[in-house]
């Protein structure tokens, strides 16, 4: 009996040091190091309100407002995942050809680019690529009754390589970059 007792404290001691006291040791080191990162990298409004995190996208479908990638999982961060599907699958197809038509339609002179028409390994990818803002901005900007000059020196403003100098393209977070132009450009009034 005296063994068993003894096994029950060492289990007890060890679910105490490596479930608690390890994640309480990260958890605090990550709160001093980066605490908006522990956080969950949250993004607020000019009001002070939470409207997201930089790191997941989230669905925007009015016409001023920038779309984010598709997504497989319709931006649902607790079922993060892709389709599965083939790329022989006439559903992707569809999928392509639908947000094709939903982007204006793509021309020779006017390619539409493809990371506005694929969803990426999770469905939650926060960025498009700088080309695909530029491709969508014309739209933005018609929508807000701007010049797409307007539109596009945000959109370029808002980009950077993750890479730095490593990598080539530029990206732009949607969120942040939707945000920028509610504070610069007030979003038109919804008329009933």
């Amino acid at each position: 009996m005296s063994d068993f007792i003894s096994g029950l404290r060492v289990a007890a001691a060890t679910m105490a040091i490596c479930v608690a006291g390890y994640t309480a040791l990260i958890l605090g080191f990550a709160q001093a190091v980066t605490p908006a990162t522990a956080n969950g990298s949250l993004v607020t409004n000019a009001e002070g309100e939470i409207v997201g995190s930089r790191l997941i996208a989230q669905a925007f479908a009015s016409p001023e407002y920038f779309w984010p990638r598709p997504s497989a999982v319709d931006y649902d961060a607790a079922g993060a995942g892709g389709s599965n599907l083939s790329p022989a699958n006439p559903e992707l197809a569809e999928r392509a050809a639908a947000l094709i038509s939903a982007h204006g339609g793509a021309t020779e002179e006017r390619p539409i680019p493809a990371d506005l028409v694929t969803a990426s390994g999770a469905g939650l990818d926060p960025h498009i690529s700088l080309e695909g803002a530029l491709f969508q901005a014309p739209r933005v900007a018609e929508a807000r009754g701007v010049a797409p000059s307007v539109v596009t020196a945000v959109v370029r403003d808002m980009a950077y390589a993750p890479g730095a100098f490593f990598t080539e393209g530029r990206i732009v977070n949607v969120l942040e970059l939707n945000l920028a132009l509610d504070a610069e450009l007030a979003p038109p009034a919804v008329t009933e």
